[in-house]
């Protein structure tokens, strides 16, 4: 009797049952509970977007501090590895000489960074103010300078010549009467919050400020920083995992660096060629022109169109002459960036096709305004590498061709007989 009552030991094979039937109802109870979160989330979407806004407004100093050392990163390289070549026979400390060639490299880096930007303030804010009242002041007189035109031609007995004629009439009234009394009455609301305007620089400044010393703090200590991210991506995952997150963060950084600093570089380059081109065709509004194209031409695809169109309408009526020079100038301009410079700086930084490339810049844009017209396209080429990575990965197992010119003619595949 005494044998009946005592208790059984637990086999493993029960043990492994009772550890699956715990996974089992654990998996569902996150599962319940995530649905649960998602669905409140929803209700409350507005709440959380103002919550997500206030932590980045109140992080913004930290974001821009790692923008501004991500964009000075290659510079800070390129200085610290020539001040090692040039010391390192010398030096004795090797180790010191790799702090001290750091320092160098970031103050060097900022002293180029806060140089350029000096200067170009120097030499487009003025002018920029000069074309701008010069635009205000003389547009007027330019649009009925074309009413003239088509007057004096006697051309404009047509329908499509008085569609025209009326419409620079009823757009130089308007604007007339917008630079009279709109313009005034906004001027007037701008004065009474010159003090908000006032805070609004100086928090500005005070983020930029606070950004620059953060990008010191990084750059001075980017290894410590990697390895850190690295340790705590192997602790998480499982080996085999954390080495394809390693491996998917250095593609990013490649896409992400070869083309958001190839397209500055690019877009750097198209500006002063544009100036220098339109100043020796002697284009009004050289410089306001310039800057539209370079700063437009960071955007892919479509960038060259949204800078020249409206810059070709103000050189239009300015000098109708010299506004077909323009455009024939930005379209050789243009060829010249596409297939030449474009490629040489760019490369096939991204990957992607003609279409995915417009596919991302419109779901960007749609999305996030201008920023997301240039970060879309390398976004997007990160996702697509990650699902070709993954489509190929599928492929290789099933053994089947990788490359998709494999796929264009084929109708279907036949399965492989087992061997008897």
């Amino acid at each position: 009797m005494e044998e009946k009552n005592k208790p059984k030991n637990i086999t493993p094979r029960t043990q492994m049952k009772i550890k699956q039937y715990f996974m089992r109802g654990l998996t569902s109870f996150l599962v319940i509970l995530a649905g649960i979160v998602c669905y409140f989330a929803f209700l409350r979407l507005d709440d959380i977007a103002g919550l997500l806004g206030k932590i980045g407004g109140i992080l913004q100093p930290i974001i821009l501090g790692l923008v501004f050392a991500y964009l000075l990163n290659p510079l800070v390289t390129i200085i610290e590895n020539q001040v090692i070549k040039m010391f390192e026979k010398k030096a004795k400390n090797r180790e010191k000489l790799r702090k001290v060639s750091r320092s160098i490299g970031i103050a060097g880096s900022l002293l180029v960074a806060f140089a350029v930007v000096i200067l170009l303030l120097n030499m487009v804010i003025p002018e920029l103010y000069r074309s701008i009242r010069d635009l205000i002041m003389g547009l007027p007189h330019q649009i009925n300078n074309a009413i003239d035109f088509l007057e004096s031609e006697k051309i404009h007995d047509t329908a499509f010549s008085g569609t025209i004629k009326s419409v620079l009439e009823n757009g130089a009234e308007a604007f007339q009467m917008w630079l009279k009394t709109d313009l005034l009455t906004r001027i007037n609301q701008m004065m009474s919050f010159v003090t908000v305007g006032v805070f609004s620089v100086v928090e500005t400044l005070f983020d930029i400020a606070v950004g620059v010393i953060v990008s010191v703090y990084v750059l001075n200590s980017k290894e410590k920083f990697t390895g850190q991210c690295k340790k705590i991506t192997y602790a998480l995952l499982s080996r085999e995992r954390a080495n394809l997150m390693l491996q998917i963060t250095r593609k990013s950084h490649k896409i992400f660096g070869g083309f958001v600093i190839g397209k500055i570089i690019d877009s750097i380059i198209i500006g002063i060629l544009c100036f220098i081109g339109l100043s020796i065709l002697d284009i009004p509004y050289t410089l306001l022109v310039s800057v539209i194209v370079g700063v437009t031409n960071v955007v892919p695809f479509f960038g060259p169109y949204i800078g020249a169109i409206p810059s070709a309408i103000l050189i239009l009526l300015s000098e109708p002459i010299k506004g077909i020079y323009f455009v024939i100038f930005i379209l050789v301009l243009q060829q010249f960036d596409g297939n030449i410079l474009g490629p040489k700086i760019l490369g096939d930084s991204t990957g992607l096709s003609a279409f995915w490339v417009v596919f991302s810049i419109l779901l960007g844009g749609g999305l996030f305004g201008f920023v997301g017209m240039i970060m879309g396209v390398p976004t997007f080429a990160v996702f697509y590498y990650l699902v070709s990575m993954f489509i190929e990965q599928k492929l290789e197992r099933k053994k089947l061709p990788k490359e998709s010119k494999e796929y264009e003619e084929i109708q279907y595949i036949e399965e492989k007989k087992e061997e008897e």
